[in-house]
């Protein structure tokens, strides 16, 4: 097999085309393949653009159209509000979405009895400072779009739209277990002038959702009531918010379902300030969830994320206690919004979470260890599933080897929140356990493992992360699973070209390449598999295009494929461990067809009928042989 150095035509430009296209697909026993962008990286339409991206505008539409028959799945981000001060999606709320992705535009038309002027419109489109690039405009998007919002929000008030109000009531009827803590909290931002709670000077309002007896009880609730009619306007304005962008997402959807595509959600481990104060009574009081030390960190990462309470997740009796019915409601929130289904981030932290004290560094000798593995543990092991004869003595709490063996029992219990919340929530909503995707990169403890093999869960295998030297490594071609999703990186990698520019003239290099002679070569000879090792090691643009065949020809069912890889763009979007505007601002370029274009005639953009016809002959002379026909409708395409 040689690899072409030929460029092709877009593979999108006809119906013909995308059809060639899926065929190889499906030779390649190919189910789903998703195109990964988060809702802000979204692009807009000439002289439409705002600051920020969202699944909501016409520009969005127009993606669509353009993936459609050739991609099934859109991998979207956590889709919660966000901080004026943090602009990562992995912070926001739980169940209020994120009014950045209202489109403004569809505001000003009869559709909504244009509450919001084109004036205003204009006016945010012309002074967004990064109207010309492929960046949003965080901060400066943040404070325009409340203002828009809040004039649109007052027309609405004033204007004579029956249907509109009575959707509107409707909506918060439906959705008032959750709409109106979220609600409230704004509320109670404005009273207290500041937006994180704990720094609230009132015992009553910090705990307004967490009495420890009947009098608080009442109390709290006879304070909600004031509150409640002191701030109407507040709270109906945040839950108006709400409103719209749910009425707009809906319509998204089934835009995207009408074209065969459906939106995949994304479930970050994180709790929002926001939630934590609403829910903190569900919470483990004094411990947070993080990260052990490990080659990245010295101490560990704190991330200060709140871990909900086993006591409070199940009952005695192993039914779901309020914690645990509150985590199925927001599953079945998610699912029934994306019928794609929900990719989990962090799958550790549902199966066996990492947890330290409050205040100190997540370290053994401070105290932390495994929320359900640390039977030695003098505070942690209430909550132990496994025991100490299930442990090797001789490694430490942090590491993945430590559990050594689990019973069938066991296993059912690491797994319970997997079982009783996330598939019990699917299937309540009419999908099944291949709607949930499972971020499980990364630590791999023992139970982990046993949850996801009990429950045939569907795990990534990131062949950008592959270790050469392991030749049983998981991420590399050989070795990986049908039932799993295989992608050359996520949001948080950089692009496989940076990758690969990285890589190149060095010993990895050379490694990556001679275990990708053995895998793709299956028919050459040592002397053309040393000659492509060699090339792998020297030239990044033939590693680059050799690790995307690797993606395509190895036995996963379900592909995914970041924006920046399939566009070429060589630029990162999430620098893990950074902050600030210039974080998560990366977007796909308004003008992307022209982009995508021009990127494939240099090789940098994906080419999808090259890598397909090579990953085909890559699975060997004979698999070629029978599909010589779809093979040769490829060419025809390069």
């Amino acid at each position: 097999m040689t690899y072409c150095d030929e460029q092709t035509k877009s593979p999108f430009s006809s119906t013909e085309a995308k059809n060639i296209i899926k065929e190889a697909l499906k030779v390649l026993d190919k189910k789903h393949l998703a195109f990964i962008s988060h809702a802000n990286s979204f692009p807009a339409e000439f002289g439409k653009n705002t600051g920020f991206g969202t699944v909501n505008s016409n520009a969005a539409k127009n993606l669509i159209d353009f993936l459609s028959g050739v991609f099934t799945d859109i991998q979207l981000g956590p889709a919660g509000k966000t901080k004026s001060i943090d602009a990562s999606p992995y912070t926001g709320t739980i169940f209020s979405n994120n009014p950045l992705f209202i489109d403004l535009e569809q505001l000003t038309t009869s559709e909504w009895h244009n509450i919001l002027s084109l004036e205003t419109y204009n006016k945010i489109t012309e002074n967004n400072p990064n109207k010309d690039i492929n960046k949003t405009a965080y901060s400066y998007i943040f404070n325009a779009q409340e203002e828009a919002l809040k004039e649109a929000f007052e027309n609405f008030q004033n204007t004579d739209c029956s249907e509109l109000k009575s959707k509107f009531t409707e909506y918060k009827g439906k959705n008032k277990f959750w709409l109106e803590k979220d609600s409230l909290y704004e509320a109670l931002a404005y009273e207290n002038e500041n937006d994180y709670w704990p720094m609230w000077k009132s015992e009553t309002d910090k705990n307004l959702f967490n009495p420890q007896n009947q009098e608080q009880k009442d109390q709290y609730a006879q304070r909600i009531e004031e509150l409640k009619q002191k701030y109407s306007d507040i709270i109906d304005y945040y839950s108006f918010c709400q409103f719209v962008i749910s009425v707009q997402n809906e319509k998204s959807r089934e835009y995207a379902q009408s074209k065969g595509m459906k939106m995949i959600a994304d479930r970050q481990v994180a709790f929002s300030d926001r939630d934590n104060w609403a829910y903190q009574s569900y919470f483990l009081k004094g411990w947070c969830l993080g990260c052990p030390p490990d080659y990245f960190s010295e101490d560990g990462q704190m991330w200060g994320f709140p871990v909900m309470d086993p006591e409070k997740l199940y009952n005695k009796d192993g039914s779901l206690g309020e914690g645990g019915l509150l985590m199925k409601e927001l599953y079945k929130k998610m699912f029934t919004e994306n019928p794609g289904g929900v990719r989990i981030d962090h799958m550790v932290g549902l199966i066996d979470p990492w947890v330290y004290v409050s205040g100190k560094k997540p370290k053994i000798e401070e105290g932390a260890g495994r929320l359900y593995s640390s039977p030695e543990h003098p505070i942690l092991s209430r909550y132990a599933i496994a025991t100490e004869d299930d442990l090797n003595p001789e490694v430490e709490a942090d590491k993945e080897e430590r559990i050594l063996k689990l019973t069938e029992e066991q296993i059912k219990r690491y797994g319970a929140f997997v079982e009783k919340i996330v598939i019990g929530a699917a299937q309540e909503v009419g999908l099944d356990k291949d709607s949930i995707v499972c971020e499980d990169l990364g630590t791999l403890t023992y139970p982990v493992v046993s949850v996801m093999k009990e429950y045939g869960l569907q795990g990534m295998k990131l062949i950008q992360f592959v270790v050469p030297e392991k030749p049983e490594h998981p991420y590399r071609c050989k070795n990986i699973t049908p039932r799993s999703w295989a992608m050359v990186g996520t949001h948080d990698n950089e692009p496989i070209a940076m990758w690969a520019d990285a890589t190149v003239n060095t010993e990895a290099g050379y490694l990556n390449g001679k275990n990708l002679a053995e895998d793709l070569y299956p028919d050459a000879s040592a002397e053309e598999k040393e000659a492509v090792a060699v090339r792998c090691s020297k030239d990044a643009a033939f590693l680059t295009q050799t690790k995307l065949v690797e993606l395509f020809a190895c036995k996963a069912e379900n592909v995914q494929v970041f924006f920046t890889d399939f566009l070429g763009i060589y630029d990162v979007y999430n620098r893990p461990g950074t902050s600030g505007d210039a974080n998560w601002s990366l977007r796909i370029p308004d003008n992307y067809e022209e982009v995508y274009r021009n990127n494939l005639k240099t090789g940098k953009a994906l080419n999808l009928p090259l890598i397909l016809k090579l990953a085909i002959e890559a699975r060997g002379k004979e698999f070629a042989s029978q599909n010589q026909e779809i093979i040769q409708k490829l060419e025809g395409l390069i």
